[in-house]
């Protein structure tokens, strides 16, 4: 089911009328997203994002990127347990000890994986967009299929951490390697 709202566009319903929601809808979600750093980022604050909503970690990505220095793995793969504790003391982000740590160990094996890597490991698990009918309500948008469970089975093999089947069926969703947009909704034919 979609929704209008003042500008009359019809959007998939969890875009809801919060103005931020809706501008990430309308600008960023289901749009294919490529290279290490951006995809390093989605996957951090995917993982950040784990038992909470997402509209929680869109109003404080502003404050990760800041303090994550821009989540550019060569950065963050060095921080110390320093800045383990300067992260978990600041109030703009979600102060989980495991999650952090495990952005800064994720971020030391994105160093060390060849450019572009990463990109290609990830798209490597999109579905065929042909073979996938498009979801007319958010009951057929499925929270975990085997493209995410094998997408976080390889990455969970190279030592990633906080990269579960439905973590990564949200990455996949939200980097546009598939395209869960409502029949009806304005972005489909965008």
């Amino acid at each position: 089911m979609t929704t209008a709202d003042i500008d009359d566009r019809p959007r998939c319903a969890w875009a809801g009328t919060d103005p931020e929601y809706r501008r990430y809808h309308d600008e960023e979600w289901g749009q294919p997203l490529h290279g290490d750093r951006a995809l390093f980022e989605k996957m951090a604050l995917e993982g950040f994002q784990a038992g909470l909503s997402w509209i929680t970690i869109l109003r404080k990505r502003p404050r990760f990127r800041e303090v994550f220095s821009g989540f550019d793995p060569r950065i963050v793969a060095d921080y110390v347990e320093d800045d383990v504790l300067r992260l978990l003391a600041d109030p703009g982000i979600v102060r989980n000890r495991a999650k952090v740590e495990a952005t800064i160990s994720n971020a030391a094996i994105v160093r060390d994986m060849a450019d572009g890597e990463l990109d290609g490991l990830m798209w490597s698990f999109a579905p065929d967009p042909a073979g996938r009918p498009r979801p007319r309500s958010m009951a057929d948008v499925a929270a975990v299929t085997p493209e995410s469970e094998a997408l976080s089975k390889a990455l969970r093999a190279r030592g990633f951490r906080f990269v579960g089947p439905t973590t990564m069926y949200a990455l996949m969703q939200s980097a546009g390697m598939v395209d869960d947009h409502l029949e009806g909704c304005w972005r489909v034919s965008a």
